[in-house]
């Protein structure tokens, strides 16, 4: 009861804020930002179902399913994918087939602050439950991709479902397309995380890495550019969001010297460190394999 009543004064503190400092925009005529959004106080895994309900989606999961229908919609002029390590383009457009091992760490204070989120925040909606320590990912992280098509066979999402090995808990229910910001040069990586009554957006620019790796990084300077969005709905119906100029996040998908799979995942917030991932991604067994 404390904890929830805890919670619901923090998210409460926070749409204030953004209500106040952020500006008021119509995804009618800001399509790019457009991030599907929870209507109750909890998102979970059910989020995806509500969603294709709601937009009249159809989730097609596949074995093969990836991130990205293909990793060249990623080139520009300032991005040539096809630069990028074949294994990792695998990984992108089949991500299905791979399964992931996780740790993490926090360096205090932070480690303080991702714990007060995720106690009285992320467990009460079961969303963006960030692993605090490793020990919380020792029990292993279960994946599923899930494409989203609209009634012309368009994939409009890519749902990504991350969990604790406690399968009710959920670390990510993330969405994933690629759009260019009005303000960028290039196509980026968007990644979306619904929660109740607004969303947390974040736009990746991915980069060339001259050993074949490839790096996404929200590295923006203002609104309209690459960079995080915290969205809110209002009680009007418009939406209000603030750009995160200090909020920062990089991943460095790398092939390692003994040929796995590898991302280094890195927030930071106004340039200190707030939580650092490790992810080793590994090739699932086929059925005859296993047998």
């Amino acid at each position: 009861m404390i904890q929830n009543a805890i919670g619901y004064l923090i998210e409460q503190i926070i749409r204030g804020w953004i209500n106040i400092t952020g500006r008021t925009i119509d995804f009618d005529t800001e399509s790019w930002l457009d991030s599907p959004m929870a209507d109750k106080n909890y998102v979970g895994s059910e989020f995806y179902n509500d969603l294709a309900s709601k937009r009249n989606l159809t989730i097609q999961p596949s074995p093969t399913a990836g991130l990205l229908e293909s990793f060249d919609m990623l080139s520009n002029d300032v991005f040539d994918a096809k630069k990028v390590h074949p294994s990792i383009t695998h990984f992108y457009e089949h991500t299905s087939e791979y399964g992931l091992e996780a740790w993490s760490h926090s360096a205090f204070p932070s480690r303080i602050f991702l714990w007060i989120l995720t106690t009285f925040v992320s467990r009460r909606m079961n969303q963006l439950n960030f692993p605090v320590t490793s020990m919380e990912l020792a029990g292993g992280m279960q994946s599923e991709v899930l494409p989203m098509f609209d009634d012309k066979g368009v994939r409009q999402f890519t749902g990504w479902l991350r969990k604790l090995s406690n399968p009710t808990k959920v670390i990510y229910t993330g969405l994933y397309s690629s759009r260019k910001p009005p303000k960028c040069v290039q196509t980026c990586v968007k990644v979306s995380f619904p929660l109740p009554m607004g969303s947390s957006t974040v736009f990746l620019k991915p980069q060339n890495v001259d050993d074949g790796s490839f790096r996404l990084e929200s590295s923006g300077t203002g609104f309209g550019d690459s960079g995080y969005y915290r969205m809110v709905k209002t009680n009007s119906g418009k939406v209000r969001v603030r750009y995160l100029r200090t909020l920062k996040e990089q991943f460095h998908v790398f092939q390692d010297a003994d040929g796995t799979l590898r991302t280094d995942h890195n927030v930071r917030f106004l340039g200190l460190p707030v939580l650092v991932l490790h992810y080793k991604i590994y090739k699932k067994k086929t059925a005859n394999e296993t047998a």
